[in-house]
């Protein structure tokens, strides 16, 4: 159970064809489905009044001897639920419990502006919405119904935002247009000048003003310390349905297409474009003007130079595909093999030369 000082769990709990329902789960035949679970747990400490979940191998001897009243699996795990256990089999077991997990545990705050806020009698706020103490609102801001502005965010001048926006603490929104459904967490900068100079030997560099926005699609979350710049002239354009973990740099002019997942601690260039459903993993870095083609998987610490090709995977520095540079590991490996064994050869005929000559 999540503590209840931090997680507000609904009352009452759920029925099972409310938890089949809300989590694209298939009921088995004959069970209650007006049954009622109260909350979420993991395999090793869920009673019968639970639900469970179980989708990777490592944990298939906790799923046979798990109490949960119910599990969600994948339909290769189904077999291992115990007897006395409902299955409740998914096509995306993981995704499954997040959706089961969010209904027991929805969002919830209280509506209402603080005293201690600040707000331009210009702004526009919603129904239904909150704002913190020491938070600013400033002039011309449009906030949609529902949003959670929590203490000492800075929303500037002109910035509209969706329903059901969250901005954490301490971060700051601005030059910023956003769908519904945002989450900028504590610390994120958002609209901030991008970092673009022209450079000059003798005369230092010389600030190019970033008169563009930030566009951010539906349901997007920017993570903890991450920082996307608006953009120089056109706009920076974060797609519909992205992650952004976080301490990553989004530089000015960058457009991620729909659905990517940018892990911990990248730095993406100026002007790349990303296609759908890119991962990068954590601390890659782009080089600037790249073109990723939708579908490609980056791994950690690759240091991208060149375009990639929609569904190509990556890795190393530079990045190559996987396979390739999985093969000059495995040379290196052997090169570094032969050479060690050469060199305690060498020691050990040294030894023996130094032996006999004194001998």
């Amino acid at each position: 159970m999540a503590d209840p000082k931090f997680f507000h769990k609904i009352e009452g709990g759920l029925t099972l064809s409310k938890i089949a329902e809300v989590g694209e789960v298939v009921l088995p035949e004959g069970v209650d489905a007006n049954k009622t679970f109260q909350d979420v747990a993991d395999l090793e400490k869920a009673t019968p009044d639970d639900v469970s979940w179980a989708f990777i191998p490592s944990v298939r001897e906790a799923l046979k001897n798990t109490k949960a009243g119910a599990v969600i699996v994948p339909e290769k795990f189904k077999e291992f639920v115990p007897s006395g256990t409902i299955a409740l089999v998914s096509q995306d077991a993981h995704r499954s419990y997040g959706l089961v997990a969010s209904a027991f545990y929805p969002r919830v705050f209280e509506a209402g502006i603080s005293p201690a806020a600040h707000v331009d009698p210009t702004a526009k706020i919603g129904q239904g919405c909150r704002i913190a103490a020491g938070a600013v609102i400033e002039k011309d801001v449009v906030l949609g119904d529902g949003c959670d502005i929590h203490a000492n965010a800075v929303i500037e001048e002109g910035v509209q935002m969706g329903m059901l926006c969250t901005v954490g603490a301490n971060a700051t929104v601005s030059h910023c247009i956003a769908g519904h459904k945002v989450y900028i967490y504590p610390g994120a900068q958002v609209g901030q000048d991008g970092f673009g100079f022209a450079m000059s030997p003798t005369k230092g560099p010389q600030k190019c003003p970033q008169l563009g926005r930030v566009i951010i699609g539906d349901d997007v979350e920017i993570g903890s310390c991450t920082t996307v710049d608006r953009g120089a002239m056109g706009d920076t354009e974060i797609g519909s349905g992205c992650r952004i973990d976080n301490l990553c740099q989004i530089a000015h002019n960058v457009k991620l297409g729909r659905c990517c997942v940018i892990v911990a601690q990248n730095g993406i260039a100026g002007s790349c474009e990303f296609g759908d459903g890119v991962v990068s993993g954590g601390q890659a870095g782009y080089a600037g003007h790249l073109k990723i083609g939708s579908g490609a998987q980056i791994a950690a610490q690759s240091g991208v130079i060149a375009n990639v090709e929609p569904m190509k995977k990556m890795m190393g520095a530079p990045a190559q595909e996987g396979h390739e540079f999985m093969r000059q590991v495995v040379a290196l490996r052997g090169l570094t093999k032969k050479k060690t064994a050469q060199v305690i050869a060498d020691v050990k005929i040294g030894f023996w030369k130094r032996f006999l000559k004194k001998g």
